[in-house]
């Protein structure tokens, strides 16, 4: 289960750049704070005031303001390719102006559950956040926890851009008030070990012999965790850095984008990319606010939509790189399953086990509905993403 995860407030911008960060919102407003920052021009007066002035005459000539609540800092793209701003600007240009976006980011209106409810009532327009968290409005989402059917970057793709994802799942969603933006990719779950634990990683699952494993809330992710051997340990998220330096936990699972953003690169000796499920996210939208909209703005904020989404798939290897760069600077070391180790993987924990069944009934109805998007995640569709 993908869970939503707030930064450590440690990675911050340096004092100056902090102050001027402030200075800049109080004269100007946040959001235009966070775009002269990410264009670098904060530690300018008249840059700032420009980009400043840009925003100001912007929200001034929108004739809806759409606010967007997240989790991530502006700049995370950097390291895990959320796009907030990228987003911001499709919607705002493809709508000619027509929207103005209003980001909210780092956590500042909630996270997780929050602002998906903050989303349903209508409070704030959209949001980022985990797919766990439409798991109450359409259980079948929650089927993409079940090991090794598309947990690869390629095939999650395939499958939420497939006419069954919108017909089995996209239908759920809508019926209780939402509207998929686009779900976006960040990368496969790894087994990431800590450090003080031996210095050989994780090659297949007889290593995990003994391992206490840290796991979320996800009854599924127990579930698979026992069965490729190890000792599952629930552990909240904000408590997991402490965790594994204390060794109550030995290992745990996030992307390596997730692993390097909050922090885990001091405290990793191996990460194993054995790919058993997606770590991904999806935006959000209270369909009865974008219903309201003319429908010309519907679909440019709808192509908006697409053409973030197809730059998310364009920067998930750069971000990669660049957290597996930082991790590596600090000693972690990083291990690719050979086709023999990653078939033992799949042998031990994967969706055809038949511990899985259970689960294939109560979330998306039937066998035939699970074979029915397991086919979908096997076709190749119209997008390329770049996998570990």
């Amino acid at each position: 289960m993908t869970e939503d995860r707030r930064e450590p407030q440690n990675d911050t911008p340096q004092s100056e750049e902090r102050r001027r960060f402030f200075e800049t919102a109080g004269k100007f407003g946040v959001t235009a704070a966070l775009v002269a920052g990410a264009a670098g021009t904060l530690t300018s007066s008249e840059a700032a005031a420009q980009t400043a002035k840009e925003e100001q005459e912007r929200q001034k000539a929108a004739k809806s303001t759409m606010t967007i609540g997240t989790a991530y800092r502006i700049g995370t793209t950097r390291s895990y390719p959320i796009m907030q701003l990228n987003l911001k600007e499709n919607i705002q240009n493809l709508t000619n102006g027509h929207v103005y976006v209003k980001l909210a980011p780092g956590g500042q209106l909630g996270v997780g559950t929050k602002l998906v409810e903050k989303v349903q009532s209508g409070t704030i327009q959209a949001a980022q956040h985990s797919l766990s968290n439409f798991a109450p409005f359409a259980p079948a989402v929650d089927l993409i926890n079940l090991p090794y059917w598309c947990g690869e970057n390629q095939k999650f793709v395939n499958l939420v851009t497939s006419a069954a994802w919108k017909q089995e799942v996209d239908s759920r969603v809508e019926a209780k008030g939402f509207k998929p933006l686009f779900y976006f990719c960040i990368d496969p779950r790894t087994a990431a070990k800590r450090r003080g634990l031996g210095d050989e990683p994780f090659r297949t699952p007889a290593d995990l012999k003994g391992i206490k494993f840290r796991v979320p809330g996800s009854k599924i992710l127990q579930q698979f965790y026992r069965l490729v051997g190890s000792n599952p340990t629930p552990v909240a998220w904000g408590e997991t850095p402490s965790a594994i330096k204390q060794g109550v936990a030995d290992a745990l699972d996030p992307a390596v984008e997730a692993l390097y953003a909050f922090g885990f690169k001091d405290v990793l000796s191996w990460v194993t990319f054995n790919r058993p499920v997606p770590d991904s996210q999806v935006y959000s939208c209270n369909l009865e606010w974008l219903t309201s909209l003319p429908g010309d703005v519907q679909e440019g904020i709808a192509f908006a939509s697409e053409v973030t989404f197809q730059q998310n798939l364009a920067q998930v290897p750069a971000s990669r790189a660049f957290a597996m760069a930082e991790m590596a600077k600090a000693g972690v070391k990083f291990y690719v399953p050979n086709a023999d180790e990653l078939a033992a993987w799949k042998e031990a924990g994967g969706h055809q086990r038949k511990e899985w069944d259970e689960w294939k009934v109560k979330l998306g109805g039937s066998i035939a509905t699970f074979d029915k998007l397991l086919e979908a995640a096997n076709a190749q569709g119209k997008y390329f993403v770049h996998d570990v």
